[in-house]
């Protein structure tokens, strides 16, 4: 049986959909290799005509930080999606069990917290005074484990997706709460797991409130948190170099190429995890829309 040949108009419009993505990481790379002068004098462009390395190397002077920060990033990252998703899938499971007597107001508390918050001085006391998890990185990942949003989400594809019948003769066949968990359900939420999964990985990889808010210890700065700090020692030390030279000289420092270095640099990861991922983020971007 022959195949159907794809239109070749969807070919086109994907193409330039694709494109049309690719197109500011682009921009991004040029101008963070672009003469920080030559930005100021024509501004952004797709082929600079004077290129620089000096923000790279400006960054690289405190490559051992960076570094560092990677690991720290890195480590928040994994063990936080792992213990998120462990988390929020066993809530939702047990919120799409209708046999679960506290569904009901476990639902209502859910909810609650997606539309009202505690504020920052609370929140911050219960970490700092309660937890004493400030200046560990357990202040990076316990704040970010759950959102009532992904919980939503979860117990949603649970209840759409996953027959009632199928866990009935599970527990007929003698598995408990925790083999059917374990077994069934979420070999079952790949697609699930794997969105879910990759908005917790955006979210503690691009955190850095949480460093600044928790974290004195220059060991443990998250590398958004590092990044940002930088950029803001360079427009203070540029502040005060034209102060110094206003009567002579005004002395550039190479801001907005840094700043474009620095999302070059924190965006690397996300790039390679996203296609590793996609076949079940497109699955699971469908949850709940069609029941079965």
């Amino acid at each position: 049986m022959q195949k159907k040949r794809t239109n070749p108009f969807i070919l086109i419009v994907l193409s330039l959909f694709s494109l049309a993505c690719l197109i500011p990481f682009w921009l991004i790379f040029m101008i963070s290799v672009a003469d920080e002068d030559w930005v100021t004098a024509n501004g952004y462009s797709f082929w600079p005509g004077k290129f620089s390395l000096v923000a790279y190397q400006y960054l690289l002077e405190d490559a051992g930080k960076i570094l560092r920060a990677y690991g720290v990033s890195a480590s928040v990252t994994l063990i936080g999606v792992v213990v998120s998703l462990f988390v929020t899938s066993a809530m939702a499971y047990a919120l799409s069990r209708k046999e679960f007597p506290l569904r009901g107001a476990l639902s209502f508390y859910i909810l609650i917290t997606m539309l009202f918050s505690g504020g920052l001085l609370p929140w911050y006391l219960v970490y700092t005074r309660f937890l004493h998890v400030q200046d560990t990185l357990m202040a990076l990942i316990i704040p970010g484990l759950i959102g009532g949003f992904n919980v939503i989400i979860m117990r949603t594809f649970f209840t759409n997706s996953i027959p009632p019948s199928l866990i009935d003769s599970s527990q007929i066949d003698g598995a408990g709460e925790f083999r059917t968990y374990f077994s069934i359900i979420l070999p079952l939420s790949l697609p699930v797991m794997a969105t879910i999964g990759l908005f917790t990985t955006v979210s503690y990889w691009n955190d850095w409130f949480t460093s600044l808010v928790f974290i004195q210890n220059e060991k443990l700065f998250s590398l958004q948190y590092l990044l940002t700090k930088t950029l803001m020692n360079a427009s203070f030390l540029q502040t005060i170099a034209n102060k110094a030279y206003s009567s002579t000289a005004q002395v550039t420092t190479p801001l907005e190429s840094i700043r474009m270095a620095m999302a070059m640099i924190a965006i690397g990861p996300l790039v390679l995890v996203f296609p590793f991922l996609q076949k079940y983020f497109v699955k699971g971007l469908t949850v709940g829309a069609v029941k079965g």
